[in-house]
């Protein structure tokens, strides 16, 4: 081997590694597809029940409206459709065995515990009790006030205000 002839010493260029290929990803990246799919699936599972609560609650509003947009409707019958309205509600809210068997002041108790303030023991609420009873309801009813307070109920037993 002749050390003036580069040809004799047989030196070979480096080479390089092969570059990795993209497929199969690092572990890395597996745990960051999981935890956006987990984040995927519970942000669509919030959304969907966020959108859920949002129609009940317009479709339990706009039915409100239809049974106290006039005053005329202030009859024992819209009385007893507005307390079925709020048990309805109550029932899909709260534990059925808490919510089914009231009536009378445990019910209108039970709606002040629940979102009321007071305004269905001591207020225009007190109606729902003993309204849909009556042949004739009293004069002194507000339905205003009454469709207020309900409308309040309402907005609170169904998501945010």
């Amino acid at each position: 081997m002749n050390p003036d002839n580069p040809s004799a010493l047989q030196l070979r260029d480096i080479h390089l590694p092969a570059e990795p290929g993209w497929w199969p990803p690092a572990p890395g990246w597996w745990v960051l597809a999981v935890l956006l799919l987990v984040l995927l699936v519970w942000t669509t599972r919030f959304a969907l029940r966020q959108y859920r609560l949002y129609r009940q609650r317009q479709q339990l509003l706009a039915m409100l409206d239809a049974l106290t947009g006039q005053p005329d409707n202030a009859t024992p019958k819209a009385i007893a459709e507005l307390s079925i309205l709020l048990r309805r509600l109550a029932l899909m809210r709260f534990p059925r065995q808490q919510v089914a068997a009231l009536t009378g002041s445990e019910w209108l108790g039970f709606l002040d515990r629940s979102g009321g303030d007071g305004g269905f023991s001591h207020g225009p609420g007190q109606v729902l009790a003993t309204g849909p009873y009556q042949p004739t309801l009293p004069a002194d009813v507000d339905l205003t006030a009454l469709s207020a307070l309900l409308r309040e109920w309402i907005k609170k037993n169904t998501g945010r205000q």
